[in-house]
């Protein structure tokens, strides 16, 4: 199922926000399709408000949101739905439905009113769930699932909408280490694709392990946009979050991979910061 021609979603200069008051002031972003862009931020600093103005549930207060050069208001909520999915942090289905039947409402956008889907439709929903390794899901109850799991066809579910972006809100939320690593692993390979995603997450870490370009968002603005290892700098993580963070370089068979973050703990500080003057 990859996408053939490359587009973009861009923000240009846009102010968001409710009734006029302005959360998030003149940001400019552009998403590419075959990119993904990690968004952080401390809580409240208006990543929802992002998310909920891209979808076109609010609209921009000043500037204008477009994809492949197009402003989103322009488009048919069913034409939209083609170009943009959403990955909601958690996914409740109040019926036993099928993991198979769950992926296949990805398709719904693609049919006409009251129309099945089809063997086409068919193959594509049974094709992301093999993409993500989880056929053997397919029979199960959705309601049955773990929330790894649950996340896991979500996640198919939009793929099988064949939507060139997907925003993802916190995917690893309330899940425990093995299943944020699973998610965060499919998320990666998901460039492939050829899909474009914004993924917001308060784990600094999932963007060192993607290799994704980094947004981060305080005080009402863009505060830096980048690569993770010149972004995600300990000054940067302690302007947003308040905390101090130390960013290490970690060795893979003698050969620096990737960064991760760690904390500095109180019985730490004295060490951390006589480690930082001797510097």
């Amino acid at each position: 199922m990859v996408m053939e021609s490359n587009i973009s979603l861009d923000l240009s200069h846009t102010d968001l926000g409710y009734s006029g008051r302005v959360v998030l002031r003149d940001v400019s972003l552009t998403i590419q399709t075959g990119e993904i862009v990690c968004l952080l931020g401390p809580n409240g600093v208006g990543k929802t408000t992002l998310f909920k103005t891209i979808l076109g549930f609010i609209k921009p207060l000043a500037g204008m949101i477009t994809i492949g050069g197009t402003d989103i208001s322009r488009f048919s909520p069913k034409d939209f739905a083609r170009l943009v999915a959403y990955v909601p942090q958690l996914h409740h289905s109040p019926f036993p439905y099928t993991v198979r039947d769950v992926v296949l409402f990805g398709r719904t956008v693609h049919l006409d009113l009251f129309a099945s889907p089809g063997k086409k439709d068919r193959d594509i929903a049974d094709s992301c769930l093999e993409l993500l390794k989880i056929t053997h899901l397919a029979e199960r109850a959705f309601s049955e699932l773990s929330g790894g799991e649950r996340q896991m066809v979500i996640i198919a579910r939009a793929l099988t909408q064949e939507a060139r972006f997907i925003i993802l809100d916190e995917p690893t939320s309330n899940l425990d280490y093995g299943n944020q690593v699973r998610i965060i692993r499919k998320i990666g390979e998901l460039r492939k694709q050829s899909v474009g995603i914004l993924m917001a997450t308060h784990t600094p870490d999932h963007a060192f392990m993607i290799g994704s370009k980094v947004v981060v968002i305080d005080q009402g603005s863009l505060f830096c946009c980048g690569k993770p290892d010149t972004t995600l700098t300990p000054d940067t993580l302690r302007q947003i979050y308040g905390v101090e963070v130390q960013v290490f370089d970690t060795p893979h068979n003698g050969i620096c991979s990737r960064k991760v973050c760690a904390p500095v703990m109180e019985s730490d500080s004295d060490n951390f910061f006589q480690h930082k003057t001797i510097r």
